[in-house]
């Protein structure tokens, strides 16, 4: 039997491959585990609640459905990006949670002002308080990982 030569320089043991070694973490790890979690279960939810109302009570409330179906893509984008990492998929990540923040701010203060406009919720109805406030609460924590997380130059 031959023997072979250590793997690493003066070691005996092996090292670990160098795509493992320079492998970015991506955004989805640690903290933002629970993040990528919820922005996930939004997805899904919002998708599924959207496209069930499109297709069988568009007439009843077009506005708020393509509110939620607008919310679901968001969702969708922040969570893929989340799931993927990297400088490009942060970038996207925090362009779509400004959108959100955004876009639930307008839309909260909206259903608050003149709630005749929407004969249904949306998900970011009032502030997302159909869903206990965390569709206002999301992007910012997002923002603010997004910031955090970021890796020196």
């Amino acid at each position: 039997m031959a023997e072979r030569p250590p793997a690493g320089p003066g070691s005996g043991s092996p090292s670990p491959a160098p795509a493992a070694r320079s492998a970015p973490a991506g955004l989805g790890h640690g903290p933002g585990r629970l993040l990528l979690t919820l922005y996930g279960v939004f997805a899904v939810g919002a998708t599924s609640r959207s496209v069930y109302q499109l297709s069988t009570r568009f007439q009843e409330a077009p506005l708020a459905y393509l509110l939620s179906a607008a919310a679901a893509v968001v969702y969708v984008v922040i969570t893929v990006a989340l799931a993927r990492g990297g400088e490009g998929a942060r970038r996207v990540a925090l362009v779509c949670c400004g959108a959100e923040l955004a876009g639930v701010l307008t839309v909260g203060t909206w259903t608050v002002l003149d709630p005749a406009t929407f004969p249904d919720q949306t998900v970011w109805s009032q502030y997302g308080l159909g869903y206990l406030l965390l569709p206002l609460v999301l992007p910012v924590v997002g923002l603010v990982w997004l910031r955090r997380s970021r890796r020196p130059a």
